[in-house]
């Protein structure tokens, strides 16, 4: 994990937020950074790399034609604005809690 990942996974596991994240999770082609099943969503942590990244949007595509929503984050995001960052994420876990 980069130290991002591993930031952001101490507030994750153990249903922090009240759900339950996997880690480094095998799907389908891909390997998703964070994923809840229960209310079928990805995280990705994203370094500059991921600019404009084609293969990134074929990989959302992707996750949503499986029911799966994304949401990426900058890895800055995570250092600078953790909280922001857990903000969003707990308002699409809250939005997708009937799934």
């Amino acid at each position: 994990m980069t130290p991002e990942e591993a930031l952001l996974w101490r507030h994750l596991r153990g249903k922090a937020l009240g759900v339950s994240f996997r880690r480094q999770e095998p799907m389908g082609r891909y390997v998703a950074d964070f994923v809840c099943y229960e209310r079928r969503l990805v995280l990705e942590l994203d370094g500059s790399q991921h600019l404009n990244s084609e293969t990134d949007r074929e990989r959302d595509a992707d996750m949503a034609a499986h029911g799966f929503e994304t949401l990426r984050f900058w890895n800055n995001e995570v250092r600078t604005n953790l909280a922001g960052v857990l903000e969003r994420i707990q308002q699409v876990l809250e939005a997708r809690k009937s799934l």
